[in-house]
């Protein structure tokens, strides 16, 4: 049984006028878990049951986590969920509220990361990645199959990226569905560029550290398989501010009354005030990633924060 359901695609006419484009948003907010997350996770996470996996274990900033731990209640497997300090309040609560065990360890998701797989090794359980894994990807995939049945290729999507596994399922169901001509925008907000970094470099590259508020962009390194795509697929990477990110949050909870996290206000943020990264394009494809740890609350208070 599929854990996702099919999502809207809508579009804004305050948006369009101010733009003077055809801006269509692929509203992957509204899944159960408020993201995209739950195609790919899910998907995963019906694979460990066939297995027989007694227990799914996720590393996760946030969202991930919170897929799989609703995945798990559905299925009725119990799952352990690793996460970063970083990981918000409001994302540990809703994994709590799918009845999951949250564990809090190291600084970054890379931390969680390792103490997971260390978890993994103890028993017949199964390690849940958050998007590094092929079913991921093929799962993450399905929306293509319902955009192009809503709406007319465009000239250009945009996708935000954080390890990649969004962007690897857009394009894996962009080619099933012969858009293999169709650019990507890659967003990434400073701080947390890691795909930008293997882009400029053409090859696997690990970043530093995370300085982003974006934490649920916060993988160190992307997906290698997304590396893969950069001679395959037109492409073309770009970074917007924390500012920006947060800003575009609000503005689109004002336009089309729905709350998104700072990962996904990345992308969006191209909308709202980097518009020139649009201007060659008359239709436009957004993938409204969304994301479970954010409020209107802290959107406020990291807005004032970043002012």
């Amino acid at each position: 049984m599929a854990l996702h359901l099919t999502t809207p695609l809508h579009q804004n006419t305050a948006i369009n006028a101010r733009l003077d484009k055809q801006v269509y948003f692929k509203m992957e907010c509204y899944q159960p878990v408020g993201s995209f997350k739950i195609r790919g996770i899910g998907a995963l996470c019906e694979e460990a049951k066939r297995e027989g996996k007694a227990r799914l274990i996720s590393s996760s900033g946030g969202n991930a986590g919170y897929a799989a731990a609703y995945a798990g209640r559905q299925l009725g497997i119990p799952v352990t969920v690793v996460v970063p300090n970083t990981t918000s309040k409001t994302a540990i609560q809703r994994m709590h509220d799918e009845s999951a065990e949250v564990i809090i360890q190291g600084d970054v998701w890379n931390e969680a990361d390792d103490y997971a797989r260390d978890l993994v090794a103890q028993g017949n359980y199964a390690y849940i990645h958050p998007f590094d894994d092929p079913t991921i990807w093929t799962g993450h995939a399905t929306m293509m199959d319902e955009i192009t049945q809503q709406m007319p290729k465009p000239d250009a999507v945009v996708v935000a990226v954080g390890g990649g596994g969004l962007m690897a399922g857009v394009l894996e169901g962009m080619h099933r569905h012969n858009w293999q001509d169709v650019p990507v925008l890659a967003v990434e907000t400073e701080g947390a560029a890691s795909f930008s970094a293997s882009y400029q470099a053409k090859e696997h590259i690990r970043i530093d550290k995370i300085t982003s508020i974006a934490k649920t962009l916060g993988a160190l390194q992307v997906t290698s398989k997304l590396v893969d795509w950069i001679d395959k697929h037109p492409i073309i990477p770009v970074t917007v501010t924390d500012k920006s990110a947060v800003d575009a949050c609000l503005s689109f909870a004002d336009d089309c009354r729905a709350i998104v996290e700072p990962a996904c206000g990345a992308a969006l943020s191209l909308v709202y005030d980097q518009a020139d990264y649009l201007k060659n394009y008359d239709s436009v494809l957004m993938i409204v990633c969304g994301g479970a740890g954010a409020t209107v609350q802290q959107l406020l208070k990291w807005q004032e924060e970043l002012s």
